[in-house]
């Protein structure tokens, strides 16, 4: 069963490639950098909303393939919203010749994988004959033939699953992991695809670590690993991982990397809810949260202001739904990809592997697509994506004034004004595409459409809906970020007759109605030490954006004309 075409109508619906041009048109252009942006050749923002596609385990053919048509599955992907798919690769496909030599029926028959073969030959019989780096280069061609741009990451020396410290593949000198093979197989690979345009970027490699790693080395070869990728192919950008499963790229901060070339280089990190144990089911989430992306914004997210692009390479969540640890987890790292609108790839395209740590057939709960892959595991998980699927801001990126985007990072969407009159007006979560445009100051804490700077957002009290009104001089219309996490928009209604509705001192938080769609204000919850609770429903992030804004009735516009020339100050 196919994936229904209503999903490519509703990606165009969304308006989910870049500044609004087709998808196909990024993947046929050569990118750069131009500080900390990706660009295209115009010097125009290209923002890469991956998928990853893991072809480096053990049959070192990209995952799926038994399942439906490499066409079907690059449709997938684009009908998804993504842009761009990460396709990871394993050094001795192009340099070992007892796996170099495979076809793919030789791949599978030697794991005997007879059920998995079989299925193969009826979805992708094209393939099975072919050398393992043909069926690579034909899951490439049509990625490329549906408009998506593809990363070469090089994931692994050996193929098999990765990752662990001790499994020969993690740091240069371990067994499986000898530098020259490595520079070799990625000089064969980058000149490989030097003519394929879908090619955009090379990663030199997965997750370093182990007791080998160190900072000297890392230089001493991902500087080496870099010039040979840009000699071979100074069209792609070359992106490098750090230390510790790519979680440390601190030491960027007092040496960076020296190589001969320029506009061509970006970093890459990986942050997981796992990551930091069970931190987020057994800690207050609003701490962890600032706690954990101050971390990682000490560890990578820094060199974004020193003018570095950063790839959130790998990131995602358990796609059942029930893991506490991974759903409090995503609303922060949502809120932080938003508001640095960073270029991702979440982790992972696959439902299911052939054959994964021994295991036939294993399922991915980590997958976008279930176990048949013939269906989103998860609507809902897929659905939050789409906000960071566009850019918010960068380089060509000027369609408006900077203005204030207020995004829930839990559900994806944004806030919006429905309205069909002056006196009635709904505000409510809504597609990120329709949202409203803010003007928002830290200093006088006042939440204004920016189309109606006359009115303001106003708490009504604990349990009422926030609405807009002119009366903008109170407590109530006085905005602060408060927790540790800033994500809670919280006023101070003690002095007010709902102060007895009210904890926390009388803060009164933005919230999402029980409908999950209309916006309340409640007693502000989780701020500080209760580790039971879930905020999640209370956490907005303030966004800028440059990019155009939805057309709406604006409230000033329904105003009669003489009321709109009139300076109304607050009250």
């Amino acid at each position: 069963m196919r994936l229904v075409v209503v999903w490519l109508a509703a990606v165009a619906v969304l308006g989910l490639a870049n500044h609004g041009r087709p998808a196909a048109a990024a993947a046929t252009t050569t990118l750069s950098t131009a500080s900390r942006w990706i660009v295209d050749e115009g010097g125009n923002r290209v923002k890469l909303a991956c998928v990853n596609w893991p072809s480096h385990l053990e049959p070192m053919l990209a995952e799926g393939l038994g399942k439906q048509p490499v066409g079907g599955i690059a449709k997938d992907v684009v009908a998804m919203g993504f842009n761009c798919v990460r396709l990871t690769w394993a050094t001795f496909m192009v340099t070992n010749a007892s796996y170099s030599s495979l076809t793919v029926a030789q791949s599978f028959q030697r794991l005997n994988l007879t059920e998995s073969l079989a299925a193969i030959r009826v979805n992708n019989p094209s393939l099975v004959d072919l050398k393992l780096i043909d069926a690579f280069k034909a899951v490439v061609s049509s990625l490329g033939e549906n408009g998506v741009m593809v990363i070469l990451d090089n994931h692994v020396s050996k193929p098999g699953w990765c990752c662990g410290n001790n499994d020969g593949n993690g740091f240069f000198g371990d067994a499986y992991f000898d530098p020259d093979v490595w520079v070799d197989g990625l000089t064969k690979m980058a000149t490989m695809f030097a003519a394929v345009p879908s090619v955009v970027a090379m990663s030199l490699r997965n997750e370093l670590r182990g007791p080998r790693q160190n900072s000297a080395d890392w230089y001493k070869y991902m500087q080496r690993g870099a010039e040979a990728v840009h000699a071979a192919n100074p069209r792609v950008v070359v992106i490098l991982s750090g230390l510790s499963f790519d979680n440390d790229l601190a030491f960027l901060n007092s040496r960076q990397v020296n190589v001969s070339f320029a506009g061509k280089v970006a970093f890459e990190v990986h942050w997981y809810g796992f990551s930091d144990g069970q931190a987020w089911r057994t800690g207050n989430a609003n701490q962890v949260c600032a706690r954990v992306a101050a971390s990682v914004s000490r560890r990578a997210l820094y060199l974004l202001d020193q003018g570095w692009p950063v790839f959130l390479s790998e990131f995602g969540v358990d796609n059942r739904g029930g893991n506490v640890n991974d759903n409090r987890y995503y609303g922060c790292v949502a809120a932080v990809a938003a508001d640095l609108d960073l270029d991702w790839a979440l982790w992972t395209l696959q439902g299911s592997y052939y054959l994964r740590e021994g295991v036939l057939g294993l399922d991915e709960v980590y997958g976008v697509l279930d176990w048949a892959w013939c269906k989103p595991r998860n609507d809902t998980a897929l659905t939050r994506l789409h906000a960071l699927q566009r850019p918010f801001r960068g380089p060509g990126l000027a369609e408006a004034a900077p203005y204030t985007v207020m995004f829930h990072p839990t559900t994806g969407r944004c806030v919006v004004r429905r309205s069909s009159s002056v006196v009635q007006t709904t505000l409510e979560l809504g597609s990120c595409g329709e949202a409203e445009a803010w003007a928002y100051t830290a200093s006088q804490q006042r939440l204004s459409p920016r189309d109606s700077p006359l009115l303001c957002l106003r708490a009504e009290g604990a349990g009422r809906p926030a609405r807009l009104g002119l009366s903008c001089g109170d407590e109530l219309a006085r905005w602060s970020l408060t927790s540790d996490s800033k994500l809670h928009l919280a006023v101070n209604a003690s002095s007010s007759s709902s102060s007895s509705e009210t904890s926390n001192g009388g803060m009164l938080c933005l919230d999402v109605g029980d409908d999950g769609r209309s916006l309340v204000t409640n007693p502000c919850r989780c701020l500080s030490a209760d580790n039971s609770c879930d905020p999640e429903s209370q956490w907005f992030k303030l966004v800028t954006s440059t990019r155009s804004v939805a057309a709406t009735n604006t409230m000033l516009a329904q105003l009669p004309p003489k009321l709109r020339s009139w300076k109304i100050r607050s009250l």
